[in-house]
């Protein structure tokens, strides 16, 4: 099976060859885990998750490593810090748990490996050290910064030229930087923040460095696959591409992948902006985390996505659609068969996700419409096997169903049972009246020859 990936670096589409088959690598930047993450900051963690899995169906599991780290020391955590009067470790902790159900909530597996900055920081000084005895990083009283100047490729990620860089701005405390554009690779100690001993002076590393350092650390370089949102590729990843490849001589990643941001009614998601929503308050409110999944994916990953109610009932509506194909066939057993050929190539071509949900929608057609038990279990393990590449109807489709009613759930199961019972003793007025009443409860009753399943109305 041949995988296209789109490469921010080279700005098209082009075959994903790992320099090593039985050894593919990917790193994607995970959270500042300083609060409770936002649905937008979602879309990564779910768009490569899916790409992981698609990754180990091709070159097996045990093939494929996924390092996603967490930053845990960083100016917001100090604040959060100060603000709560609580350690550092005890925030970063606190957070680090949220996200990680959070994101287990939405159907990602974890990754291979999950680093933590702070304990990389010794590869972050040795990284450091190499860049300054390089000529490529300088140290004054403030810190020690990269010199952007000394890189001749440098914005070759992001497209800019050096005299257009926005990020190099001069920044409150760096007053003696050489460069606007020069940035913080270490940052001297200060009364009440966290340190660390290094030969260039004691402080805390900067957020760039963090990155490279872990990427060497657990993966080794280059890697196959460097991942992300569209808004790390500048200064972020420019910066680790310039650190990296200034100290080891080499690329940093073959391959470089951003998705798209998530707006809220067209304006990009943030907690500066204070419009935000976390998966937590939305799944609080009824929302099923794989709703959320298949939402995050119902556009391409490089396209921008709005959040609305809209888009979660529709998500919440296509699955209703896939689960009752599955409810249909519960009694039958699935054929043990491989995804259809259709699905991968769907998610091969850059992860086209909306046209694998097209798939996955004919595959629950074909299991309706499927006659022979033969054809039915083919057609129910074909759609299971997609899905679970997908990363949905992972759940009991019974207990799907009844799970967004909440406590109203058992009172639908009674007058689903009287209904059973009416059409048994043959009183169809009573039978009619249930059914009309579970409609207007939002229910869809399905019957056969003995007994009755119920679904949520699509």
């Amino acid at each position: 099976m041949k995988i296209q990936l789109t490469n921010t670096l080279t700005r098209r589409k082009e075959p994903f060859v790992p320099a090593d088959p039985a050894r593919v690598t990917m790193y994607v930047c995970g959270p500042t885990v300083y609060s409770y993450a936002h649905i937008g900051n979602m879309r990564p963690p779910v768009v490569f998750d899916v790409l992981f899995r698609l990754l180990r169906h091709v070159y097996g599991e045990k093939a494929v490593l996924y390092a996603r780290n967490y930053t845990d020391i960083d100016d917001r955590i100090i604040n959060a810090a100060i603000e709560s009067r609580q350690p550092i470790g005890a925030i970063t902790a606190e957070f680090e748990r949220a996200y990680e159900a959070d994101t287990a909530a939405l159907g990602v597996l974890a990754p291979t490996f999950k680093p933590r900055a702070t304990e990389h920081v010794a590869g972050m000084i040795a990284l450091i050290e190499k860049l300054i005895a390089q000529g490529a990083a300088y140290k004054v009283a403030t810190g020690v910064y990269f010199s952007v100047s000394a890189d001749a490729d440098y914005g070759k990620l992001s497209g800019r030229a050096q005299e257009d860089m926005q990020a190099g701005a001069r920044v409150e405390g760096e007053d003696d930087k050489r460069h606007p554009s020069d940035f913080a690779l270490w940052k001297a100690a200060k009364p009440g923040e966290p340190q660390w001993e290094a030969p260039f002076g004691a402080g805390r590393p900067g957020w760039h460095i963090e990155c490279s350092a872990m990427i060497e650390a657990e993966l080794g370089s280059p890697i196959d696959i460097h991942g992300g949102g569209i808004d790390l590729i500048f200064p972020h990843h420019e910066n680790e591409i310039a650190q990296s490849e200034s100290a080891h001589n080499h690329p940093l990643a073959r391959l470089w992948m951003h998705n798209g941001f998530l707006t809220m009614d067209t304006t990009k998601m943030s907690k500066s902006l204070g419009n935000v929503i976390t998966p937590r308050e939305l799944l609080s409110h009824g929302w099923q985390g794989e709703t959320l999944r298949w939402a995050l994916l119902s556009a391409h990953y490089k396209a921008p996505l709005d959040f609305n109610e809209d888009m979660m009932r529709a998500a919440q509506a296509s699955l209703d659609r896939l689960y009752g194909a599955v409810l249909r066939l519960k009694d039958l057993e699935a054929a043990d068969v491989e995804p259809p050929k259709a699905f991968i190539e769907a998610l091969a071509d850059d992860l086209n996700t909306p046209e694998a949900i097209a798939e996955l929608y004919a595959l629950a057609t074909a299991a309706n419409i499927a006659k022979k038990p033969a054809d039915q279990a083919k057609a129910k393990g074909e759609l299971l096997a997609a899905a679970k590449l997908f990363g949905v109807l992972q759940d009991d489709p019974e207990h799907w169903f009844r799970a967004s009613f909440g406590e109203a759930a058992a009172e639908i199961d009674k007058l689903v049972a009287e209904r059973v019972a009416a059409r048994a003793a043959k009183n169809y007025a009573e039978s009619d009246r249930l059914r009309d009443e579970l409609a207007a409860r939002g229910v869809e009753v399905m019957d056969n020859a003995s007994s009755s399943t119920w679904r949520r109305k699509g």
